[in-house]
């Protein structure tokens, strides 16, 4: 028995259907990265290590959609629509300085005025996170959410 053209078809149309119905995981814009290219892994550490930590809403880091944008450069629409998006956040002696820069450079383009703080794992509240909590908050009409103990 051949099989009719139409049913080919069909079975194409069924199998592009069930690729485009899987769930993608959630996208974060990641804005101030030291090095973009970079920003992915990094990322995904720190996601990881949240997990690690018990905070559920992480999942998985690997389903996570990581899109590093330069605060040099325009924010382009479609990152705009995103509605989740973190600062990165160096430890070092000019990590505040930088970071503050970006979430000007963001608030400028009319960015969120929400960002989920990343940084490196060990790094406390005290000093350097909660001095940018606070200018971010005072001066750029920003919240700044910092998960650190």
């Amino acid at each position: 028995m051949t099989a009719l053209p139409g049913a080919d078809q069909a079975a194409g149309l069924r199998d592009w259907a069930a690729t485009r119905s899987r769930s993608v995981g959630p996208t974060l814009v990641v804005v101030g990265a030291p090095l973009p290219a970079q920003a992915g892994r990094r990322t995904r550490a720190v996601l990881e290590h949240w997990a690690g930590c018990g905070w559920r809403w992480v999942g998985a880091a690997q389903d996570w959609r990581i899109v590093p944008l330069s605060p040099a450069l325009p924010v382009p629409a479609s990152a705009r629509r995103e509605p989740r998006w973190a600062l990165w956040v160096e430890p070092d002696g000019a990590g505040l300085r930088r970071a503050l820069s970006c979430l000007e450079s963001v608030r400028r383009q009319h960015g969120p005025r929400r960002l989920l703080a990343l940084h490196p794992p060990r790094l406390q509240r005290r000093g350097l996170l909660d001095n940018l909590q606070q200018a971010a908050r005072r001066f750029l009409d920003t919240d700044l959410v910092v998960l650190a103990p």
